[in-house]
């Protein structure tokens, strides 16, 4: 992979105990560093070589791509767990050490800044790079921004179709439910008339059955007294041939 596709900026502004705070300018590269810094009136620079880089690397077991990136994370943004330091050194120049723990082990790594040639040149580099950084920042914000009234304008359309939807569903099923229940009493009333006419038609039935078994009853009852009537005649004109074969004697 190509070095430059892999360099980074960064820029810190480190608190530090006791002390006025100062900048800390990084440029990390895929296998070394730069770190330009500043309190705004003097600079100091360290650039780390490769070779530099691979040794101080191999003293802490480390591979040379997680030595970097460990002090990209602490110089790129202040860790409150780590204890920052800029002292000073020999023939002007400054130590600037940094502590933190691994593996339940507390340790301090530490480079050594030499006085900057050109003060005014590193400062201005800072804060130039601060001031890129802050209007790349603003934009980005005003961009979210628009992006985020874009979606919540998007968002309240989709709420309003939504509800626009689930309203012409309830008065859909609102009509539906009206429209069977309109159906189901129609045939229902039809079920009923049909019953009542059922109803009425049995009743007559029985009526006209009822009819005729007296009717029935009626003629068999004269059948028989016309019956017992012609019996009782037979009767009686026996008895009176009776009466006179016997009265010579």
């Amino acid at each position: 992979m190509v070095e430059s596709e892999r360099t980074k900026h960064t820029c810190l502004r480190l608190e530090i105990s006791g002390a006025d705070p100062i900048f800390v300018k990084g440029t990390w590269y895929h296998s070394r560093f730069d770190i330009s810094v500043t309190d705004g009136s003097s600079s100091w620079i360290c650039n780390a070589t490769e070779e530099e880089v691979a040794e101080r690397a191999a003293q802490w077991d480390q591979p040379v791509s997680e030595y970097l990136e460990l002090a990209e994370q602490y110089l790129g943004f202040q860790q409150p767990d780590s204890i920052y330091g800029f002292s000073d050194a020999l023939e002007g120049c400054k130590r600037l050490s940094w502590t933190f723990e691994k593996e339940g082990t507390k340790l301090e790594w530490r480079w050594k800044c030499k006085p900057s040639h050109d003060s005014k040149k590193i400062t201005v580099g800072v804060l130039d790079f601060l001031m890129e950084s802050n209007i790349r920042l603003s934009e980005e914000v005003v961009n979210k921004t628009r992006s985020f009234e874009k979606m919540k304008s998007e968002a309240e359309k989709c709420l309003a179709q939504g509800q626009k939807l689930c309203k012409e569903k309830t008065e859909f099923e609102d009509a539906t439910y009206a429209k069977f229940l309109s159906v189901l009493n129609a045939k229902k009333a039809k079920l009923r008339a049909l019953r009542d006419k059922e109803d009425s038609g049995k009743a007559v039935e029985e009526e006209e059955s009822t009819d005729k078994t007296e009717s029935f009853d009626d003629s068999e009852r004269s059948d028989n007294e016309q019956g017992e009537e012609v019996d009782s005649k037979k009767a009686t004109s026996s008895k009176a041939r009776g009466r006179k074969r016997a009265a010579p004697n």
